[in-house]
């Protein structure tokens, strides 16, 4: 198979379950793989040299740093961004490789694609899960991962954008549980950044907010054509957002618990 003009890079920590599937949908075309670990244990490192991957160690400095430095890694003139629990479909691998050959690439900074979740017993095809697009395939020095240093980094493109249409396959959450783990996880983040941006609790967002998310993924983006999976991505996200806007609440009302049994000032005790 011949090999594309690109460097697949990837970040991850304590990927041994999912990074196998994820180099052998890209190490027979790919030519280059960097695997940035940080803070691992498992044997990572061992999985991703045995496809030929070039791994480094890099200290955590949140996701779009942490990005940005594994891209400095790479030689190619194309940088591919995969987590590990990401899979290129066949069909994807066409659709990059035709872009990658197109006469006037060298008019395109970037491109996307969109990704599909696997979610208990189906792939995921409605709701606020897909197809949300991906802007993960960069030309390296016209490209940057930008945005908010905790969580939604975001590619920042210097020149035109191209759709490509196969998916990008995503294996996020192998349980209902891993899902459910995950809510505080994303509502830590999710204050870190409020607080950096200097904004305060809402409760007319708090309440509405909610509301909006379910109604928008089950209703308006078709989440009921995915059965129950459907219903309760979209629940889940709902609650995920007031989980979050609560989290904000509390972190701005925690005071210490005061002392109404203490004995008053000259108090007998008999």
């Amino acid at each position: 198979m011949t090999s594309l003009p690109l460097s697949v890079v990837i970040v991850a920590r304590n990927e041994a379950a999912n990074l196998r599937r994820c180099l052998a949908s890209v190490h027979p075309w790919a030519a280059e793989i960097v695997v940035a670990l940080n803070d691992t244990t498992d044997d990572s490192a061992e999985i991703a040299a045995g496809f030929g991957a070039r791994v480094h160690t890099l200290s955590w400095q949140g996701y779009r740093d942490t990005k940005n430095a594994a891209i400095a890694l790479a030689s190619q003139p194309w940088a591919l961004c995969l987590d590990a629990d990401e899979e290129v479909s066949a069909a994807l691998h066409a659709d990059i490789a035709a872009f990658l050959s197109h006469p006037d690439l060298e008019a395109f900074a970037g491109a996307r694609f969109p990704r599909k979740v696997w979610f208990i017993d189906r792939w995921i095809t409605h709701g606020d899960w897909y197809p949300d697009y991906n802007l993960r395939l960069m030309r390296r020095g016209r490209a940057r991962w930008g945005g908010d240093p905790f969580v939604h980094e975001k590619v920042i493109c210097e020149g035109p954008v191209a759709t490509l249409r196969g998916d990008l396959h995503h294996y996020s959450f192998p349980s209902l549980a891993s899902h459910v783990a995950k809510i505080n996880l994303f509502a830590d983040l999710f204050v870190r950044q409020q607080q950096e941006k200097g904004r305060r609790f809402s409760l007319a967002v708090a309440v509405f907010r909610p509301f909006w998310r379910f109604f928008r993924a089950y209703v308006l983006k078709r989440g009921f054509l995915d059965g129950y999976p459907g219903f309760y991505i979209a629940s889940a996200t709902a609650f995920g957002t007031l989980v979050r806007y609560s989290r904000l609440w509390e972190e701005e009302r925690k005071t210490e618990p005061s002392h109404p049994c203490a004995p008053a000032q000259g108090h007998i005790r008999m």
